[in-house]
């Protein structure tokens, strides 16, 4: 079984004047350290808790604006374009910017923050094994504007950020420019990215991030079954249901919560967590779905054998307006006549008029081949062993994350394996 994530994410910004500024305009801005074993690394756990809490909130968000919806995104590619960002922003825009994310600044200088961010992007990045994290962020820029030196060299090497000039003046030739580099960059499963652009747009953004992830132990595609899955106490709909016998993994039911987690894990360094609610209890557990929750799930968790355990196949694409989200975050002046974006051009009356996130996310049977030691663990049960079977079978949470660091890379809830 493969997961398999891609996101985008654009920026338009709108420029009504021409501004140029010599490089130094950024000279009090955060300095690119070249030596970073002299830099204050973050610790892995404070960007943890970081991502997580940002994730959370911005989870909780979506399901107010789309509560009978499929719900996809990626915590960690709108957190690097929210970044990237913010190295051009100044005064209070880039404070919202990264207090939106959930940095403290008062803690935390904002050179330390890029810095540790940036080279955890570059950890991620590298192939572990069959997962792998692609994630690419591009800037287009109209071709009479200048952008600065020193934003151009702090996201390349930040965020590995690419720049390129764009006319505008034709939207349809820059439309295909830019769709053709977000295909290209996500093996073509992201087609469609840019598509009202106009000759008022100045600036596009874009930040992608693929996601491919095999299963340590996968799903035999000839068990796949049509099974029933129940939108709600009086409605089903047929769907692909995978399934997998005598699967040892951690689990945990939490009794309080009244939802079950179950965590498989991926060739290399992720984990995939699955959270179903009992009927009825979905949003009790949405209302609980804090940083703390998600800790108390991840410690609790033990292996434990699985009799049978149950997954619908699902392919999921959404879309999402971020504007009309990130300001319930606190992220607002950026959108505003107020925003200070002179950090990237110089000119001071630049403003993002949309922020446009596209996800789309497929879980499968399909693997590469694994070594049959490595496909089931098999134990014998004691008769004292109460069996666990986990049916995957009603509106579940899914949250993928790196071992190591704990980051999210994309979450989201499936209402209906059929909608996407």
């Amino acid at each position: 079984m493969a997961i398999i994530a891609a996101l985008g994410i654009l920026m338009v910004g709108i420029c009504p004047a021409v501004l140029c500024c010599s490089d130094d305009a950024l000279g009090r801005h955060i300095a690119v350290q070249k030596d970073q074993d002299t830099l204050k690394q973050l610790d892995s756990l404070t960007l943890a808790s970081t991502n997580t809490d940002f994730a959370l909130s911005l989870y909780n968000r979506l399901v107010l604006q789309n509560p009978r919806e499929n719900i996809v995104f990626s915590p960690l590619g709108i957190t690097t374009a929210l970044n990237s960002l913010a190295l051009g922003a100044k005064g209070n825009t880039r404070q919202e910017i990264l207090e939106g994310l959930k940095f403290n600044l008062t803690e935390t200088p904002e050179a330390d923050i890029h810095q540790s961010f940036g080279h955890l992007l570059q950890q991620l990045s590298q192939p572990e094994d069959q997962v792998q994290i692609i994630a690419g962020n591009a800037l287009f820029v109209e071709k009479h504007l200048q952008i600065l030196t020193e934003f151009k060299e702090k996201v390349r090497a930040l965020y590995q950020t690419e720049v390129f000039t764009a006319n505008f003046q034709q939207p349809h030739e820059t439309k295909k420019f830019i769709n053709d580099y977000v295909k290209k960059h996500t093996q073509g499963k992201l087609k469609e990215l840019a598509s009202d652009l106009d000759e008022s747009t100045s600036m596009v953004v874009v930040n992608d991030l693929l996601f491919i992830g095999k299963w340590k132990v996968p799903f035999d595609p000839d068990d796949t079954f049509m099974g029933k899955f129940m939108l709600d106490r009086k409605r089903t709909v047929t769907v692909p249901m995978m399934k997998i016998e005598n699967l040892k993994t951690p689990y945990f039911r939490d009794e309080k919560l009244k939802c079950t987690v179950v965590e498989l894990s991926y060739i290399g360094n992720a984990k995939a967590m699955f959270i179903l609610p009992d009927q009825g209890r979905m949003r009790q557990v949405e209302a609980s779905l804090q940083s703390a929750t998600l800790k108390k799930w991840r410690k609790s968790l033990k292996n434990r054998m699985i009799d049978e355990f149950y997954l619908p196949k699902f392919f999921l694409s959404q879309q999402y307006n971020l504007e009309d989200i990130l300001p319930g975050l606190g992220i607002r002046e950026v959108f505003s006549a107020q925003a200070d974006l002179s950090g990237i051009t110089g000119a001071n009356n630049i403003t993002v008029s949309e922020i446009i996130h596209n996800a789309l996310l497929e879980m499968t049977e399909t693997g590469t081949e694994v070594d049959a030691s490595t496909r089931v663990e098999y134990e014998f049960l004691s008769a004292k062993t109460k069996p666990i079977s986990v049916n995957m079978n009603r509106k579940f949470l899914y949250i993928v994350l790196d071992s190591s660091s704990s980051l999210i890379s994309v979450m989201g809830k499936v209402n209906n394996p059929l909608e996407n």
